[in-house]
């Protein structure tokens, strides 16, 4: 397994514990369905299931080794996306700033290329990049209160939110981020080709998954600042990947997230399927997903009401 699978699949976790957790819930499931348990361990189960199918054997190995030998794995699977991560950021620090100058102009005040010291919301470019959506940067006086589920304008195709269509431009404005890491530096500036080599397609990967898109993001997010607010606080990455992830992973969400992918595999994958249609409205697999949803929506009934 690479470090490009893990960003792929879910990059900020406790892998010790959840490979941990996993083993002995496959136990448990052999009388429970999985139906039945709690939605962090569904979603730490799919998490699991991802990071089968990206590594051949992983199962047996667990099944057959030691608690320790387990943890250890789990905590090279860690290590490995922590330094992934470092790097990334590493490369990105400067890039940003060359893909939000103004053609043919410097940014002022000066950014260090290779530093965070002075950027975050006491920089007037970057902290109209880093205001949470809703808000106007033009009118913040004083002290700004900023959470981790509170996103930033920047995640927004050409900086612009729609208070009406929320979901108009979310999630469109990091490409260049994108490929930059999971194609290559020199891609940026390319348009997509079927021969096109790079980090994805030397590590099997042919479309644009959910984990990546917000990985990228907080990513970009980070690089971008000096703290995550002007109350000296620390960036809250955790939160705004999970509350990303929450949103793409919703059921209820799948219409607009199909086509968010479909969109981001255009941009990357151009030759992949996920690129090239929508899902027909009256399709079997349209007809499937909505039957899905609504018995998921009366599971969720029932429960609140039990």
């Amino acid at each position: 397994m690479t470090t490009d699978d893990v960003t792929s699949i879910f990059v900020l976790c406790n892998y010790p514990s959840l490979l941990t957790n996993s083993i002995l819930r496959l136990e448990q499931m052999e009388d429970t369905p999985l139906e039945d348990f709690s939605a962090k361990e569904r979603w730490e189960h799919h998490v699991f299931e991802q990071l089968l199918e990206s590594y051949p054997g992983l199962l047996e190995q667990l099944k057959n080794g030691s608690e320790e030998d387990i943890l250890q794995f789990g905590e090279l699977i860690g290590k490995g996306a922590a330094g992934m991560r470092g790097d990334d950021m590493k490369t990105l620090k400067s890039a940003v700033l060359d893909w939000i100058a103004l053609q043919g102009e410097a940014i002022q005040p000066y950014l260090h290329r290779n530093s965070k010291i002075d950027r975050g919301f006491n920089h007037k470019l970057m902290g109209s990049l880093l205001c949470p959506v809703g808000l106007d940067w033009n009118n913040s006086h004083g002290k700004l209160w900023v959470c981790g589920d509170q996103w930033p304008i920047f995640v927004y195709a050409h900086y612009t939110y729609d208070s009406e269509d929320l979901w108009s431009g979310l999630l469109r404005s990091c490409l260049l981020a994108y490929k930059h890491i999971f194609m290559s530096p020199s891609s940026v500036e390319k348009e997509p080709k079927a021969t096109q080599s790079g980090n994805a397609c030397l590590h099997g990967m042919n479309s644009v998954t959910i984990a990546s898109i917000a990985y990228i993001a907080t990513q970009v997010h980070q690089i971008s600042s000096s703290v995550f607010s002007r109350t000296n606080t620390t960036t809250d990455s955790e939160m705004s990947y999970h509350s990303l992830l929450d949103l793409l992973e919703d059921p209820d969400e799948f219409k607009e997230v199909d086509e968010l992918l479909m969109w981001w595999n255009r941009q990357v994958f151009p030759t992949s399927s996920s690129a090239r249609r929508r899902i027909s409205a009256n399709s079997a697999l349209s007809k499937i997903r909505q039957k899905c949803l609504a018995l998921k929506q009366i599971s969720s009934l029932n429960i609140d009401s039990s």
